[in-house]
């Protein structure tokens, strides 16, 4: 190697080894970055919601009894569409020309 060659390689060496530093200080800066936001967002959550308190303490529920009374109200029935609606509802593309249908498909031979 000539003396040009080496003090090339030695630039060479030099900026890429600066490159790299820059490379790492950059990631630490943004690792650094990334976990002061999550602080900021966890000291910034809000509180979780309480219900207001009741004024009416003396108040209890009502009393389980095994084999109560079941419920009088009738169960739903499913939804039936109206008989008079049952032909209204048209197709929604107009059939097909008689030359563009083709002849069935005969079975294998």
């Amino acid at each position: 190697m000539t003396g040009n060659d080496k003090r090339r390689l030695k630039l060479d060496v030099m900026i890429a080894c600066s490159l790299f530093a820059a490379g790492v200080v950059i990631s630490g800066v943004s690792i650094a970055q990334i976990r002061a936001e999550g602080r900021m967002e966890l000291a910034q959550a809000t509180q979780p919601l309480q219900g207001t308190p009741s004024d009416d303490q003396s108040k209890t529920p009502a009393e389980a009894k095994p084999g109560g009374d079941r419920p009088t109200t009738p169960a739903p029935e499913p939804a039936r569409p109206d008989p008079q609606t049952q032909g209204a509802a048209k197709p929604a593309l107009p059939a097909a020309p008689a030359e563009k249908i083709a002849p069935p498909i005969s079975g294998k031979q």
